[in-house]
């Protein structure tokens, strides 16, 4: 049995702790937090839960890094979210300096994890973790294109009122802005979403989907979402846990595949017990394999604002 980290104890990091004790496919999972009390409290909560829900996976909860020893899996949920008047370079550098002590801490008690990476800017982080950890870049991987892919499947299914099950929705490249989504991929009941909806349809679902997470931000008020996020990354811890070997859209490593080298992008990958084994090179169209390359260049922009801010 494994044993997992999450860091961060928020709505984000807490349900995270639920749903992969809920697998029942790891001896412990940690949470930790700079926030006394609030781990453990939760940690308590879950844990009676238990015996009603069937898994015997403990979860404890702790300040103390410490406790993360020889963690097998980590999932880094810690950071700030954007807030009033706050610049995107501002929140780079709040997180940057956040990510970069929590993974040393983590690697100063587990010698070689997988790392799975939730901390916006998503593609910085997992840039600056894979750099800052020094662990082989398969074994760093980021969260973006699962959730995203969920989101646009859920778009998909009320549009053509068909149940989940039916649909199989696809996103690459990455949160956000730089989104590849690949409607030529995309299916309902094994037929084909580009048989089924005009260009326009499946613009209107694809900006939808780009625009979720903002969406629930605009009608919650104060906070973002957790629930589908959190459910996005254990899909990942549990894959690799159980070394399924299962295809998901992450944030991973490039040498080459799709003609793009150096940068952490949003395409298939294999997830297993070393963490990234393979990059999956689907059939995409000339104006989708366009796009996917286009993101990949945005990304590498962006990575070089988060050197700037480290050789200040």
């Amino acid at each position: 049995m494994k044993k997992v980290t999450v860091v961060g104890a928020g709505k984000y990091g807490s349900m995270t702790a639920l749903r992969v004790a809920e697998y029942n496919l790891a001896s412990e999972v940690v949470m930790t937090d700079i926030v006394e009390g609030l781990p453990q409290g939760l940690a308590l909560d879950i844990n009676q839960s238990r015996f009603v829900e069937k898994f015997d996976t403990k979860v404890s909860g702790t300040n103390d890094y410490k406790e993360t020893a020889e963690s097998d899996v980590v999932v880094i949920t810690a950071g700030l979210p954007r807030k009033p008047g706050m610049s995107r370079m501002d929140l780079l550098e709040v997180n940057a300096g956040i990510v970069t002590d929590v993974t040393k801490q983590i690697l100063e008690h587990s010698e070689d994890p997988i790392i799975i990476v939730v901390t916006n800017p998503l593609d910085q982080m997992t840039t600056l973790t894979a750099e800052v950890s020094k662990l082989s870049k398969g074994r760093v991987i980021g969260q973006a294109g699962i959730l995203d892919s969920s989101r646009f499947a859920y778009f998909i299914s009320e549009k053509l009122n068909v149940k989940m099950s039916d649909v199989y929705a696809l996103t690459l490249g990455s949160h956000g802005e730089t989104m590849v989504p690949v409607p030529s991929l995309c299916t309902v009941s094994g037929e084909p979403l580009v048989d089924i909806l005009s260009e326009k349809d499946i613009d209107e679902l694809v900006k939808k989907t780009s625009e979720g997470g903002a969406e629930i931000v605009g009608l919650l008020k104060t906070g973002s979402a957790y629930f589908a996020p959190a459910s996005s990354a254990a899909t990942m811890v549990k894959s690799i846990i159980s070394d399924s070997n299962e295809v998901f859209p992450v944030c991973a490593w490039l040498e080459g595949e799709y003609g793009i080298n150096d940068v952490y992008l949003g395409v298939p990958a294999k997830l297993g017990k070393e963490g990234v084994t393979e990059i999956v090179e689907y059939d995409l169209t000339t104006s989708e394999l366009d796009a996917l390359r286009e993101a990949s260049k945005a990304v590498k922009d962006k990575v070089s604002e988060l050197n700037s801010i480290n050789s200040q």
